[in-house]
């Protein structure tokens, strides 16, 4: 009888344990972007049912790519405690070097990727010099640095569309395997994606990535513990920048070559990373909840549009999301609980705590 009693509760103690786990995973705000997107697939699903076939949603998760990645980029900047508002400026360069450096000769396909990377590596240096040498808070620094590259661009392209670049460089962004069964096609931008997920996964489990949560959490204990806090800073920009430079290569085959492409990027790929439940002020996140935080946003406006809503409100949706995930990452409910519990005889603010008694 007793050995049925301590089955039976070793039984409900492991049901409860899952239970428990199961809701501290939901309450995370890293985890609960993945069940959002979930939710917002079914409804998508629901509204279109063809928008739930392999087909249409390997297609779906390959025009997501580029944003997913210039998110991942992001990531790196935000956790460190930091902004990068360049990178929608940089995306349309980007796209406008290729533009108008390739044409239609191939053999310079090669060249100007490098060159392409080379400004990526560039800018990111410099935000990250303006940021760490300089003292200049990255809002500002990056926005002067956005405003640098978008009174370039103009001046470069009078503000018209430009010529596309050749086909076989247009096909890194809408090209794909094809004749791959159920999928019928896996495109370029698509593995492309994959592997700057693994890579970034990798790159957050290594002393480097967990150094760069480190320094947003609490810069002067990283560098007391031997951080290189600077250094972190600008090869976070440096990864962000070079986010951007793939990006651009994987929308210039969707999108053609205009100054326009890459408006906005720099707002969007914020969103994203809030909505993925990274901290704004750093120190707290998953890099694939970045990337979820994407697909999700782009999730929602899908559903949006099979309801009938007008795009012009997508500004509205994008900026009552980020107000709200920020308000939310602020809430400190271990902090909020430890004062509920304190004597009715502490005024907090006022008494100062006891020092404990040494051992």
């Amino acid at each position: 009888m007793s050995a049925t009693r301590s089955t039976i509760g070793t039984g409900q103690g492991a049901s409860d344990s899952f239970g428990r786990r199961l809701l501290t995973f939901i309450a995370n705000p890293n985890a609960s972007v993945f069940i959002l997107l979930v939710v917002l697939i079914v409804i998508a699903t629901i509204s279109n049912p063809s928008f739930a076939e392999p087909s249409q949603l390997i297609r779906f998760i390959a025009r997501v790519a580029p944003i997913a990645i210039a998110a991942v980029g992001q990531y790196f900047v935000i956790v460190t405690g930091e902004i990068d508002l360049s990178m929608g400026a940089l995306v349309t360069a980007q796209v406008v070097i290729s533009g108008n450096l390739i044409g239609d000769d191939s053999s310079r396909v090669i060249p100007v990727l490098l060159l392409m990377v080379g400004l990526g590596v560039l800018v990111g240096l410099i935000n990250g010099f303006i940021t760490t040498v300089l003292r200049v808070p990255s809002l500002i620094g990056t926005l002067g640095m956005m405003l640098a590259l978008s009174g370039l661009i103009f001046y470069w392209t009078g503000g018209s569309a430009g010529n596309n670049p050749v086909d076989t460089f247009r096909q890194i962004g809408r090209g794909g395997i094809r004749n791959v069964p159920v999928l019928d096609i896996l495109p370029y931008s698509v593995i492309i994606l994959a592997v700057v997920l693994i890579g970034a996964s990798l790159l957050v489990r290594r002393p480097f990535g967990k150094g760069l949560v480190s320094i947003g959490g609490n810069p002067e204990a990283a560098r007391l513990s031997g951080i290189r806090v600077a250094v972190g800073k600008r090869v976070a920009f440096v990864i962000s920048s070079l986010s951007a430079t793939i990006a651009g290569v994987l929308l210039v085959g969707f999108a053609g070559v205009h100054p326009s492409v890459g408006q906005g990027y720099e707002f969007f790929t914020v969103t994203a990373v809030v909505l993925g439940g990274v901290a704004l002020t750093g120190g707290r996140g998953w890099v694939l909840s970045a990337a979820a935080g994407a697909f999700a946003l782009e999730t929602l406006f899908v559903v949006l549009n099979f309801l009938g809503v007008p795009a012009t409100y997508r500004d509205t949706v994008q900026g009552v999301i980020i107000i709200v995930a920020v308000a939310l990452s602020q809430v400190d409910w271990g902090a909020r609980g430890s004062r509920r519990r304190q004597p009715d005889d502490m005024t907090p603010g006022i008494a100062e705590p006891v020092p404990a008694t040494p051992q």
